[in-house]
């Protein structure tokens, strides 16, 4: 049986994206359009990855009463469902998407309460998955979760044998950071702001993310992804620091574009792809993901022609 992947969201969101021509703070706003997604990082990554032509597995925490929209997605793309239901609903956030300056305004809001309770019969549902599988561990904490929980499932998932992929942030970020070497994360996915921020110090300039993404590197994740905005992404491993990037785009709407860069790395890894090759699928997926409203990629062919116009660069070693 080959490999399979895996996605964990323990904050799903129903993401609710208004677009507006421009957005007036402190003035009344006409809508052009809204749309409701089922969305949270790991969900966003089993939909693109579905896009791909990857199947994938859901697991997490999901609210039951408003559930409808998940399982309609798991449902149209064929995403296996093994996501635990609580009593409740799921968070909704709230996204204005600003067409004149291509930027979107973010409104989480707090997420279904867990319990201890909730995370262990969690982390027993996980058991389920074998060495050599994927797994990403992705988004925030709901309200109820110790600052450690997405340390505590990478350290069980490490014992069986699993490629961890972690994309967090703040005190979720740093207690899976201070794993011991044997049970930290495979690969890490923060963007500039949210490695600056576990660092404790600003990274301006490139070389200063390219230092720290190689500290941690040393330390023992193999993989180290920053994505940069229009930038593009740096990734740190083994062999040396790159740099990737396309030509700047104006986007549709930002949302879900480290979703989809996050699914491009998986794809990478389930395709056989590594080093300089894996980071142009990934930086392809989430170019082609700014494009769309929603947690969906275009064609397989449009992405490719993405990746292979993706300029690599080699950056200078620390």
């Amino acid at each position: 049986m080959s490999p399979a992947l895996h996605t964990i969201t323990l904050n799903p969101a129903l993401d609710q994206t208004v677009t507006l021509d421009e957005l007036l703070p402190g003035g009344v706003n006409l809508a052009r359009a809204a749309q409701l997604n089922a969305g949270g990082k790991g969900i966003n990554v089993a939909s693109c990855l579905a896009d791909w032509g990857l199947p994938a597995t859901v697991h997490g925490l999901l609210g039951r009463d408003n559930s409808g929209a998940f399982e309609q997605l798991f449902a149209a793309k064929r995403i296996h469902d093994r996501m635990l239901r609580l009593p409740g609903d799921s968070r909704v956030n709230i996204k204005l998407a600003d067409l004149q300056s291509g930027r979107t305004t973010d409104i989480n809001l707090p997420g279904l309460a867990a319990a201890e309770a909730d995370l262990q019969a969690l982390a027993a549902r996980l058991a389920e998955l074998r060495a050599g599988d994927s797994a990403a561990l992705a988004g925030s904490l709901p309200p109820g979760l110790p600052s450690d929980a997405l340390a505590r499932l990478c350290r069980q998932l490490k014992r069986q044998g699993v490629w961890v992929l972690l994309d967090s942030s703040g005190p979720a970020l740093a207690a899976a950071l201070a794993n011991p070497p044997e049970a930290l994360p495979d690969c890490i996915k923060p963007n500039r702001e949210e490695l600056a921020q576990w660092a404790g110090r600003e990274l301006a300039a490139l070389p200063d993310v390219a230092r720290c993404a190689q500290g941690l590197q040393r330390r023992g994740i193999a993989q180290v992804v920053v994505s940069l905005g229009e930038q593009g992404a740096m990734l740190v491993d083994a062999d040396c620091a790159r740099l990737a990037s396309l030509p700047p785009q104006r986007p549709l709407s930002t949302v879900g574009a480290g979703d989809a860069l996050v699914a491009g790395l998986m794809a990478a890894r389930q395709q056989g792809l590594a080093g300089g090759d894996a980071l142009r699928l990934a930086v392809a997926f989430a170019a082609a993901k700014l494009q769309s409203v929603g947690p969906h990629l275009p064609a397989a062919e449009q992405i490719r022609q993405l990746a292979d116009a993706v300029r690599l660069q080699d950056l200078a070693a620390a």
